[in-house]
């Protein structure tokens, strides 16, 4: 966000969250509690949603007794126009079926308000003292329930992190006097032998360490001043494909302004302690997308629960702050809130030298196979209509060319092949365009996303999933990603291949359909 904090949009909306955009392009002046008998359906069937009312922020994931522990932010009283958050929970053994807890930690729960983003982890070496293997969560609260006043709160569970209990009313990191000041991310330093803060200061990180969770030591900063006020830091290291263990600093941050996207970036290097170095000053992309915001890394653990230092599994909040309580899923399912299939990312090493994050879905997601349908090779000059229906999907394929100035896709394509969402390859980029479909973005400067594209390639492997409201495509092998929010008719079902300016072959095409226990994997 530029100029104005997400919780003082987020208050100023709230009032008025039933002003929505629907496919019928249809409004109503203040939120109703329940939906709309008879109204079609638009809750995601393979990605996580919230059960009810609202969600954003999803924090990072932590691994307790088997299982993820999926907190993130919820207003349980989003559709009565009240503001403030509290922290949720599901939890889920394989990141794509999900059960839900109910409330963690309550907002309200001391005269400092709602509780914010923050994170979690386990204290396996009670250094807070309170027990050996206690949860602990520092949060960002706003004291007077102002919006520019933030400091560090900490909160802590005794029961496997089903439900937290406050540490008194003070802050454990209290605020220097800055207005942007927020979203500990804590990890645990090895290597030294105590916890590290990520914090985001504005256009800056902080980085702060403690032995015990409970007094801070600022460390050092990395600065950032041209992607917007940097929110939801992350610090985590991992191995490349080459062997090579980096750091990886990251934040959500709009690079609207500057041509960039308004989703996750992150930069390569290497962190001692107090000091992140950067492998070069300009920051790469988890999402090149419109929607992936305060996305979130966390451990991707093997069987026995061991985590692989080469792997992390990444999730995003499939929204946008410039049109967050736009969806018709309010009055459709009585819900805002949807995230992005989670992801499993890997470091690999660049041809020129450099490391960068590639993202794939997660692996579990196979599991869930309802229905696999093979097309095989399909030559296509032009545009041609197949004979598959859905509103949910995946399509993969890999296309080749020669002449051609581009191709691929139209997914949630009508009848009568007026409104689609197309996703393929043009020159020398790789694209998702939703101006063709209904979209939150009334107006209309964030419809297509673009990647580099080395068109002297002549093939581009696409990996496409298509849900009720969102389109992701990862290209190649992940290196690039595109999220979009999409509110196409439920009669918009058709799927085309097209190509410009040529042939092009569509390889090896296949697409999958999935089915998740359940209404949507949030309900």
């Amino acid at each position: 966000m530029r100029g104005l904090s997400r919780r003082a949009l987020f208050a100023s909306t709230a009032a008025g969250a039933g002003t929505v955009l629907l496919p019928a392009a249809s409004a109503r002046a203040r939120p109703r509690p329940e939906p709309s008998a008879g109204c079609a359906r638009y809750r995601a069937d393979y990605h996580f949603t919230v059960p009810a009312q609202w969600k954003n922020d999803p924090q990072r994931p932590v691994w307790i007794d088997g299982a993820y522990h999926c907190y993130y932010l919820c207003n349980t009283d989003y559709l009565d126009g009240q503001v403030g958050t509290a922290w949720a929970l599901a939890t889920s053994t394989d990141l794509v079926s999900f059960t839900d807890r109910g409330i963690a930690v309550p907002k309200d729960t001391t005269v400092n308000g709602d509780v914010w983003s923050g994170s979690a982890v386990v204290d396996t070496g009670d250094t807070a003292g309170f027990g050996a293997g206690a949860v602990v969560a520092l949060v960002t609260m706003s004291p007077g329930g102002g919006t520019d006043h933030q400091e560090q709160f900490l909160y802590y569970s005794t029961d496997g992190g089903r439900t937290f209990t406050h540490h008194g009313t003070d802050p454990v990191l209290a605020n220097p006097g800055v207005a942007d000041f927020r979203d500990p991310k804590v990890i645990r330093d090895d290597d030294r032998d105590r916890w590290v803060m990520a914090l985001a200061e504005r256009h800056r990180i902080g980085f702060y360490h403690s032995a015990d969770l409970l007094s801070w030591t600022y460390a050092g900063a990395f600065a950032e001043d041209g992607i917007g006020v940097l929110e939801c830091p992350d610090l985590f290291r991992i191995t490349a494909d080459d062997g090579t263990p980096k750091w990886v600093l990251g934040a959500s941050g709009d690079g609207t302004g500057s041509g960039r996207p308004p989703t996750y970036a992150y930069w390569t290097g290497s962190f001692d302690g107090g000091a992140f170095t950067a492998d070069s000053a300009e920051p790469q992309w988890l999402d090149h997308g419109w929607d992936w915001y305060a996305a979130v890394t966390f451990e991707k653990r093997d069987a026995d629960g061991t985590p692989d230092p080469a792997g992390r599994y990444a999730v995003g909040w499939l929204n946008n702050w410039a049109y967050a309580h736009t969806t018709p899923t309010i009055d459709c399912d009585g819900f805002n809130g949807t995230d992005s299939i989670v992801r499993e990312i890997t470091l690999k090493r660049s041809a020129s030298g450099g490391y960068y994050l590639a993202s794939r879905p997660v692996a579990a997601l196979d599991g869930y196979v309802s229905r696999t349908v093979r097309l095989g090779d399909l030559t296509v000059d032009g545009t041609r209509v197949l004979d598959h229906t859905g509103v949910s999907y995946e399509l993969s394929t890999e296309i080749t060319w020669s002449g051609a100035t581009g191709a691929g896709v139209q997914v949630r394509r009508s009848p009568d092949g007026g409104r689609h969402i197309d996703a393929g390859v043009y020159g020398d980029y790789a694209f998702l365009n939703r101006r063709g479909t209904v979209n939150p973005d009334t107006g209309g400067a964030r419809q297509e996303s673009r990647t580099p594209f080395d068109a002297s390639a002549g093939r581009v492997r696409l990996r496409i999933l298509v849900d009720r409201t969102s389109v992701e495509m990862f290209v190649d092998d992940g290196r690039y990603v595109h999220s979009a929010e999409v509110f196409p008719y439920l009669i918009d079902n058709r799927l085309a291949l097209f190509a410009v300016g040529g042939t092009a072959v569509f390889r090896n095409t296949v697409i999958r359909e999935f089915a998740v226990p359940g209404p949507g994997p949030g309900a």
